[in-house]
């Protein structure tokens, strides 16, 4: 096992941890008309704006040279080193590693630039063009400015990403470095980013998020993610919790008939973790908002815990789906849920669809008793990952 002792959020409905986490148990939505531009000639022109200004929280010149992408990831590794209480120049630098995921890179940077190649010529073609969209560029940055010199890596799965990049870091631990940055950020609310996620056909038309629901016609996209800090579970206790273990599986074709691969990653972060159906006291659901799509994971859900027999919850309802960003922020709720000992809720879904046997906790948090959740993302093109993580 290794010890989250800290970490760091931007979301949609709250761009530091507690902001957020207090929203989520308020069931304060970051969902709403799309305003970093004009929207509204696209067939999707809702979704999951954060409030987050990088002026002031990212240095000058990151702003100048990053994508909003790399300024939350800045952000949110600034804010899980202060959590921890963990200053990096106390370290030796090639003991540090990060790792980060992102679904998209700088597309909001990428296109101001292809902007102004079409517009002026490639003379007016800023050089930092070269690294700005680069899908590992917030990897690379974050390394620099606290001089973490161990392994560093990026993980490209869509949504699963962001649990890959944690577990990943977990791996790097056993190895003997001691201090991890994990997690993921995305932001791709500009035109082109919006184009390029209409193209999985996945989007909500109706402009709602409604996941298990009997409306349920898509998802909507949001910005934002998280990052945690992980040290060895013998150097130093965690204020969050364990991670405690983690499988990753891919799907079949399609057109193969043979099974999608939802269960064994579930059934195998179990075994990664020594833990039984009966240890976990909360799910939090992929969610994709696509009727297909919620009835394979209920269906992996029931064959692993049997039907209504741990509470499910989904509230990146209140965010969008942030793609690599979106399962990190996933997994530090659970974190803040074990800390504070309550499920936060799933909002929206007035018509839940019968026959899933799922026990969704919805509009209001549930107080219970927790020792374990499991965290579960899927990405677009087949990836499946799970982590279960223990009080």
């Amino acid at each position: 096992m290794s010890a989250v002792t800290g970490m760091g959020v931007v979301a949609p409905n709250g761009d530091r941890t507690e902001d957020y986490w207090q929203a989520v148990l308020d069931g304060r939505s970051g969902l709403g008309p799309i305003s970093h531009f004009d929207a509204g000639g696209y067939p999707v022109s809702r979704g999951g704006e954060s409030s987050f200004v990088a002026k002031g929280r990212v240095p000058g010149r990151l702003v100048a040279e990053t994508d909003r992408f790399t300024h939350m990831a800045l952000a949110a590794a600034e804010m899980a080193l202060a959590d921890a209480r963990v200053d990096p120049a106390e370290l030796p630098e090639y003991e540090m590693a990060v790792t980060t995921a992102s679904s998209s890179g700088g597309t909001d940077f990428g296109q101001r630039e292809i902007e102004k190649l079409w517009r002026n010529g490639p003379r007016h073609v800023g050089a930092y063009q070269s690294i700005a969209w680069f899908y590992a560029a917030s990897t690379g940055q974050i390394a620099i400015r606290h001089k973490m010199r161990g392994p560093c890596g990026v993980i490209c799965a869509e949504q699963a990403g962001g649990l890959d990049a944690v577990a990943h870091s977990c791996r790097l631990l056993r190895d003997g470095v001691r201090l991890a940055l994990a997690g993921g950020t995305d932001a791709s609310l500009c035109p082109y980013g919006l184009v390029a996620q209409l193209s999985n056909r996945r989007l909500s038309p109706s402009g709602e998020f409604l996941p298990f629901d009997a409306r349920a016609d898509g998802y909507l996209p949001g910005e934002g993610g998280a990052m945690l800090a992980i040290e060895p579970t013998d150097t130093k206790k965690p204020k969050y919790g364990f991670i405690a273990g983690h499988a990753a599986t891919f799907d079949p074709p399609p057109w193969s008939g043979r099974s999608p691969a939802l269960r064994r990653a579930i059934e195998a972060a179990l075994a990664d973790a020594g833990a039984e159906p009966g240890d976990i006291d909360v799910i939090f659901a992929d969610a994709a908002g696509l009727p297909e799509l919620d009835r394979q994971e209920a269906e992996a859900v029931n064959a692993v815990f049997g039907p209504l027999a741990v509470p499910v919850t989904a509230p990146k309802t209140m965010t969008g789906r942030l793609y690599a960003g979106g399962a990190a922020l996933d997994l530090a709720t659970a974190l803040l849920a074990l800390r504070d000992q309550v499920i936060p809720p799933t909002i929206g879904i007035t018509s839940p669809v019968e026959g899933l046997g799922l026990d969704l906790v919805r509009d209001t948090p549930r107080q219970a008793p927790l020792r374990a959740a499991l965290v579960l993302a899927r990405g677009y093109g087949g990836f499946n990952s799970a982590i279960v993580v223990r009080a």
